[in-house]
């Protein structure tokens, strides 16, 4: 049982990090539903955080009222980068791309945050990659295997793939629409968006890690949550203002994208707590490695109810990201027995020089113990011997 209880325990961050991108697997299809009608995203980015500011304040205030620690300037200063390049940068930057190359490439580009945070947390030092270990060597082999599914996924389509249909189809498709490639990669507006995916990789990238040197200096994660999705919603309602100023488009009404809105800023902005505990407990790569699955849980969902199709290049990607990630997974996994290891080994040591220091002093005691006996003994002896002299003398 004891043993059963250890594997659930060292497997929890795994767990929760598959839960997190199933939640964000489906905020990304209602993008992408909302997307088709029109509707202005940074608007509702801004809306997103409204919802996560609304529920994740008071939830800090009941939760960490006894626990969170003095609020500090530079803690203030990293809830505000953490909000920028997590929240309002990365995800405007993100989807702004779409206007100058297509969401197919926008979705690769983006599924290399595994590579570019490793890279950044191995700078930094949060990341000690030891390649001459083979729990090192996996990490990084993972690493680069998982980005090249990704990509794999993404650009390469092959035959299609016949699976089964459940007639649904949430976006009502042309069926006769045929798939429309990205630009030429010589133009200019390909340049742009390529650079504009890069830019919301990397600030995504560096968030992971000042949320990693945050969750050191204020470990109370219902409280940086709050903090984060506060400097956010008040970063991209400002953003919002300045670049739409037609307050129709600010109307929300009972329809999708109310419920977008509703759904990514409360529960998909409540997973930021769990991304951060999964951090202080595996470290950033852990966290962004995962990153790819999303897109396997999107591309299966979108050949359901979205009728996308699937094809051979999906399915090949797919395979390496799995694979990937078990290789980084057991890489990790194995670097944290090493750590273990000598700890164990370094309490044992101390406990056999405690019991041999205990042993030790019983020796000394019984032998002063015993000492003292012999140097009773002789001085009952003497006296004895003594008074029977002083009585032979008397007599």
């Amino acid at each position: 049982m004891g043993y059963l209880c250890n594997v659930i325990q060292s497997s929890k961050p795994g767990m929760l990090m598959v839960v997190v991108q199933i939640v964000y697997a489906g905020m990304n299809i209602l993008y992408k539903l909302v997307s088709e009608n029109g509707v202005n995203l940074r608007i509702l980015i801004a809306y997103r955080m409204l919802f996560a500011t609304a529920f994740m304040v008071p939830l800090a205030l009941i939760f960490g009222r006894k626990t969170r620690p003095k609020l500090t300037w530079v803690v203030i200063f990293q809830a505000f980068l953490c909000g920028l390049l997590g929240g309002t940068l990365a995800q405007n930057l993100y989807f702004e791309s779409f206007a100058f190359t297509s969401a197919t490439f926008a979705v690769a580009m983006s599924n290399l945050n595994p590579a570019i945070t490793f890279v950044l947390a191995t700078s930094v030092g949060l990341e000690k990659p030891a390649l001459g270990t083979l729990g090192g060597i996996m990490k990084i082999a993972g690493t680069v295997i998982g980005t090249g599914g990704a990509m794999l996924f993404t650009l390469y389509r092959g035959v299609k793939i016949e699976l089964w249909s459940t007639h649904v189809d949430l976006l009502h498709h042309d069926h006769h629409q045929q798939h429309v490639a990205p630009s030429h990669p010589g133009s200019n507006r390909h340049v742009i968006g390529a650079l504009l995916c890069l830019a919301s990789s990397l600030s995504y990238a560096l968030w992971l890690i000042i949320q990693a040197k945050m969750n050191e200096r204020y470990p109370c994660l219902y409280s940086v949550t709050a903090l984060i999705c506060t400097m956010s919603f008040l970063q991209s309602i400002v953003f919002a203002l300045c670049t739409e100023r037609d307050w129709s488009e600010w109307k929300l009404s009972w329809d999708l994208r109310l419920l977008t809105a509703a759904y990514s800023g409360i529960v998909c902005s409540g997973m930021v707590a769990v991304i951060a505990w999964c951090i202080q407990a595996r470290g950033p790569m852990f966290v962004s490695i995962f990153n790819p699955l999303s897109l396997l849980i999107v591309a299966l969902v979108g050949s359901l109810v979205l009728e996308e199709e699937l094809h051979l290049g999906s399915i090949l990607g797919a395979a390496l990201i799995v694979c990937g990630l078990y290789m980084v997974l057991w890489g990790k996994s194995r670097e944290m027995k090493m750590i273990d290891q000598p700890e164990s080994s370094k309490s044992s040591q101390e406990f056999q020089s405690q019991s041999s220091e205990i042993a030790t002093a019983s020796a000394i005691n019984n032998n002063n113990y015993g000492n003292n006996e012999s140097i009773k003994n002789i001085s009952s002896n003497g006296l004895t011997t003594l008074s029977v002299a002083i009585d032979g003398d008397s007599s």
